[in-house]
């Protein structure tokens, strides 16, 4: 590995989910001679979990699980080599020459018709950098913001406290540039090797971020998107997310339908997608969750109407998706109670915790919404996943899967990879229900247990199958 190049400084600005896999794509950036571009530090705050997130990386331990192993090479690689660090310290951004602002923005989520944003975290971020960062420096929010967050509150925030040091209102760079992260097997190919969409504040700065991007974005096979304005970057994460949640809204009415009527609803949407037009059709499942799809169609309507003051602006359909999503885990809850009569003194076994298969992220999962409904009806439930090692709802999880164990119903949750050769013999087919809510089950897997005389209900596939 050659040395010859100064390295820039980059520091991330918050180092969950999205922002600790960019810390690891920023770092794994070579020149063309196989040079390190970047000398990376995470940055986090100072509290119990961000001291531990910096202590963990201090040890060598990625601080979220994933099972990408890519990832986990690319991250002992940058330890190696010593151009990954973390801290909690302010005074880590003094010298930074770029910033990827990646921290959390919540929604009040008590009511979907009047969703509103707490901005003091992302606020005292954006202060913080105003306070330390260089004149020259750059910006880059990848945080998904309701349009205007960057023009209407970021940048005043730094012009505030770049004037207050004496130094012009502009001295720092602002961009945005949403990212598009898939925890999983493929966690750091998501960013490296996928499209990106940027703008700037102005073109300086769009500029900026633009030649950054081209360091770790594989720009020859996915191309750059430049949008004229940061409000139509932002705009663009919040319409994605918005279309995928409301596709996935709209197949639950029609899972309901095909469970009724002797209809495999995937088979149909298998042959559907043959068509390339409809090639990313949804599919029904045990229920939505994660950081984005929660929350982001709200966003629309907060921005018309606090940020740009148009409330005669509405947005049924995005409100309408997020109540259908946010019920999804009620429909295996209401197909379980039908069949075994009653929770009460029921035990149940669910396989998955996390939101999504392959990860061990428990934000927002529809898990949680499960077990605590069942729990409250009575019911003694087991929780297995592979990766979570965190309680949920107050039960332990264990990385076991607990064979031995009598069961009135299995719940197969998540896609884990684990789940794939699950060996159902081990329980009595005359005394369990198998219920997958989450095409978990292959189609080979599936006709293997109706074969064998399995007591086993779908989401979305008619009984018979």
């Amino acid at each position: 590995m050659t040395t010859g190049l100064m390295p820039k400084k980059v520091c991330i600005q918050g180092l969950g989910f999205v922002g600790m896999a960019s810390a690891i794509a920023v770092a794994s950036a070579r020149s063309k001679k196989g040079e390190v571009l970047y000398q990376v530090t995470g940055v986090e705050l100072p509290t119990e979990r961000g001291q531990e997130i910096v202590a963990q990386i201090q040890r060598g331990q990625m601080p979220i699980e994933s099972t990408d192993q890519e990832m986990q090479q690319a991250f002992s690689e940058a330890l190696e080599l010593k151009n990954l660090t973390a801290s909690t310290s302010e005074n880590s951004y003094d010298d930074a020459d770029i910033v990827l602002m990646a921290v959390h923005l919540d929604v009040d989520m008590q009511s979907i018709q009047n969703p509103q944003v707490n901005f003091r975290g992302m606020v005292q971020a954006a202060k913080t950098l105003g306070q330390h960062l260089k004149p020259g420096s750059l910006v880059i929010v990848e945080t998904t913001v309701p349009p205007g967050t960057c023009r209407k509150i970021i940048q005043p925030v730094l012009s505030e406290e770049l004037t207050r040091r004496g130094l012009p209102s502009d001295a720092i760079m602002l961009a945005h540039s949403y990212e598009r992260v898939m925890p999983g097997k493929n966690y750091l190919t998501s960013i490296k090797n996928f499209w990106r969409v940027y703008s700037g504040i102005d073109k300086r700065a769009a500029d900026a971020c633009e030649t950054f991007l081209n360091t770790i974005i594989n720009v020859d096979e996915f191309p750059l998107s430049r949008l004229k304005n940061t409000e139509s970057s932002e705009m663009g994460k919040i319409l994605e997310n918005s279309y995928r949640a409301m596709t996935i809204a709209f197949m639950e009415e029609w899972s309901r339908f095909a469970e009724n009527i002797d209809v495999d609803l995937f088979q149909v949407i298998d042959a559907i997608r043959m068509r390339p037009t409809h090639s990313n059709i949804r599919q029904p499942g045990f229920g939505v969750g994660g950081y984005c799809l929660t929350k982001d169609p709200l966003f629309a309507q907060f921005s018309a109407h606090q940020l740009f003051q148009r409330p005669d602006l509405q947005f049924p359909f995005n409100s309408m998706a997020v109540q259908a999503n946010q019920a999804m885990p009620f429909v295996t809850v209401d197909a379980l109670r039908k069949i075994l009569g009653s929770f009460k003194n029921k035990k149940i076994l669910l396989l998955g915790a996390s939101y999504r298969q392959d990860v061990a992220d428990l934000r927002h999962s529809p898990s949680s919404i499960f077990v605590k409904k069942l729990a409250e009806e009575g019911a003694e439930i087991v929780i297995h996943d592979p990766l979570v090692k965190e309680s949920l709802e107050g039960l332990p999880v264990t990385a076991e899967i607990p064979y031995h164990q009598q069961f009135d119903a299995l719940v197969l949750a998540v896609q884990h990879q684990e789940y794939a050769n699950l060996n159902f013999s081990r329980w009595p087919k005359n005394d369990i229900l198998i219920f997958d809510a989450n095409r978990v089950l292959s189609d080979a897997q599936v006709n293997a247990l109706l074969t064998q005389g399995y007591n086993l209900r779908c989401i979305g596939r008619g009984l018979s199958v």
